[in-house]
């Protein structure tokens, strides 16, 4: 699979879990989707992120995940929608196994 069908392949899914968080009755605002190389190498050199990024190449996401206007900011309140992400594709990882809750990828070069 090209770098291409994965991206295509994640916005797809990404639509797909938005429109999930909706119908339980949540809601939620788009957090980082790109990341320009060059910020996620700053953010790696002061300790937040990583340089190798899937947001660097169209392959991540984050949201923020809201219940009757309350910002829901723990990795525990994505856990519902982590896991139905999981289950959507075998290249789907969410960032609650890795400590970045609201985190959404897709594997690309065992990047997770």
């Amino acid at each position: 699979m090209t770098i291409g069908d994965k991206q295509r392949l994640f916005a797809r899914l990404y639509a797909s879990l938005i429109q999930h968080i909706y119908l339980q009755g949540y809601e939620c605002t788009l957090d980082w989707v790109y990341r320009p190389p060059e910020i996620a190498h700053y953010y790696a050199s002061i300790g937040i992120g990583i340089r190798s990024s899937l947001h660097t190449v169209k392959l991540a996401a984050d949201l923020n995940l809201f219940k009757e206007g309350v910002w829901l900011r723990e990795t525990k309140d994505h856990e519902q929608f982590g896991e139905w992400w999981e289950r959507q594709h075998d290249l789907c990882r969410w960032g609650g196994r890795f400590g970045d809750g609201n985190h959404y990828s897709l594997e690309h070069e065992g990047r997770k």
